[in-house]
């Protein structure tokens, strides 16, 4: 009896909680069998630009077209040698016709196929444009998104791909480790966040002391502690800085003053609530974010993990969740890529509405700290916003990650329209040489949208 009523449990939750994941796994063969008896639907952008769509010959061939090429690639995916992106995470309502039921049942006995509904994405060919332009060569990857809704307007990740051709080139796209083109750096990226972390380390600063504004450091350009020595950027002194200083400055020396102070189960705690070893809210696959500092740590691991260096590992789209959260007051929005799904007449079907996903942090710790982050704009390392039609708060970052000095990762996290947030943008760019910077990306991408 009582593995009889477990059993019976287990299917009600299969059929309820589970069924929808199932139906939409790329693995899942029998969803494919619809495409007998449907074509499939088209993707759009928010403003009804067509992203994929289905072109069918006179001889009944279907062939999926995407008409932004390589622009889309990662977030809108693919449908040959399986699915990806959108492509796989709305394979059941591409696959779905919600035609008029008579119209449905007049084509059914005439032998033709229904047209599957299309699904409205929260993209934006605009933005995503901007992105993908500013990103130019470089590899990396670039999240925009809108803090007050969670919707995901833009997703770039380079190197790319054409998803007219994946089934042509599919061995080489398949096989070439050095550039992993299938690989979405966006989400799936794993990267020391660099000076971006310094957002982490000042909140937990904050949390355990009250008295943080007051907080002074004389910056030498260099500190040393247990025979470790750390440099600010380039050797630079910066002298006599505050707590807002440092942030603006992204001064080295000071955040890792800051990280010798702290206690390390309290700073990890920290980490958590900004999701750090956590599961993230993603509807793509995605790379969990690693806090690495353990209990016990030497003092050179508690420097370079303050001011985020060390083993600490978080991927683009996480940068853009905690920066949606600084934005939104603490509250991080439910971040989703599919806005609507309408049948092929445009009536809708269903509606996506926005949704808290939770709190953060505090309010109060949110506004400080976009007003601190203001100040790396007005008058820090991210001063090439300043001065714009619209405000703009953030903070760079340079991640590094081997012994060749002249090739850092550069980070960018930023907020535009600071007082009543309408973008987050989150960017790295890999291997940058010095003139590929992260800001100036998101610079492009808040200028093509204002």
């Amino acid at each position: 009896m009582a593995l009889f009523i477990v059993m019976m449990g287990y299917i009600a939750y299969f059929n309820i909680a589970e069924s929808r994941d199932i139906i939409r796994n790329p693995h899942n063969g029998r969803q494919d069998s619809y495409a007998d008896r449907v074509v499939r639907g088209k993707l759009l952008d928010r403003n009804g630009n067509i992203l994929a769509q289905t072109n069918v010959a006179e001889d009944g061939t279907e062939t999926r077209q995407y008409p932004y090429g390589n622009m889309f690639a990662h977030v809108i995916g693919y449908t040959a040698k399986g699915k990806s992106g959108l492509e796989s995470l709305a394979n059941f309502e591409l696959l779905t016709s919600n035609a008029f039921f008579l119209e449905k049942l007049k084509t059914e006995f005439q032998d033709q196929k229904n047209i599957g509904d299309n699904v409205v994405t929260t993209l934006d060919v605009n933005i995503q444009e901007a992105a993908y332009n500013a990103l130019g060569n470089n590899k990396g990857a670039v999240i925009v998104m809108e803090p007050a809704t969670g919707k995901i307007v833009g997703m770039v990740s380079k190197p790319d791909f054409d998803p007219n051709t994946v089934a042509q080139n599919w061995e080489t796209l398949s096989t070439d480790e050095s550039n992993s083109a299938l690989l979405n750096r966006a989400t799936q990226g794993q990267y020391a966040p660099g000076s971006t972390f310094k957002v982490v380390t000042a909140l937990e600063y904050m949390r355990e002391n009250p008295g943080y504004d007051a907080y002074t450091y004389n910056c030498k350009g260099a500190i040393q502690a247990s025979g470790v020595s750390i440099h600010c950027y380039n050797g630079h002194v910066h002298g006599e800085v505050s707590f807002r200083d440092s942030l603006a400055y992204s001064c080295n020396t000071s955040f890792s003053n800051i990280g010798l102070s702290l206690d390390i189960g309290k700073f990890r705690s920290t980490a958590n609530d900004l999701l750090f070893d956590s599961e993230l809210p993603c509807e793509l696959p995605y790379s969990k974010s690693k806090f690495m500092l353990k209990k016990g740590a030497d003092d050179a691991d508690r420097m370079m993990t303050a001011m985020g260096q060390g083993k600490t590992q978080v991927s683009p789209y996480h940068m853009a969740l905690i920066t949606s959260a600084i934005a939104n007051g603490g509250t991080l929005m439910k971040p989703y890529l599919i806005d609507s799904v309408t049948n092929y007449t445009g009536s809708v079907i269903e509606e996506t509405r926005p949704e808290k996903y939770g709190r953060l942090l505090s309010s109060q710790e949110a506004a400080q700290l976009k007003d601190y982050l203001t100040s790396v704009t007005e008058y820090g390392t991210a001063s090439v916003l300043k001065g714009q039609n619209y405000t703009a708060a953030g903070k760079t970052g340079t991640a590094e990650y081997s012994s060749d000095k002249e090739k850092d990762h550069s980070w960018f996290i930023g907020i535009a329209n600071v007082d009543n947030p309408d973008l987050v943008i989150s960017v790295i760019i890999e291997s940058a040489d010095g003139s590929a910077k992260a800001v100036n990306i998101a610079k492009q991408v808040f200028d093509a949208y204002y």
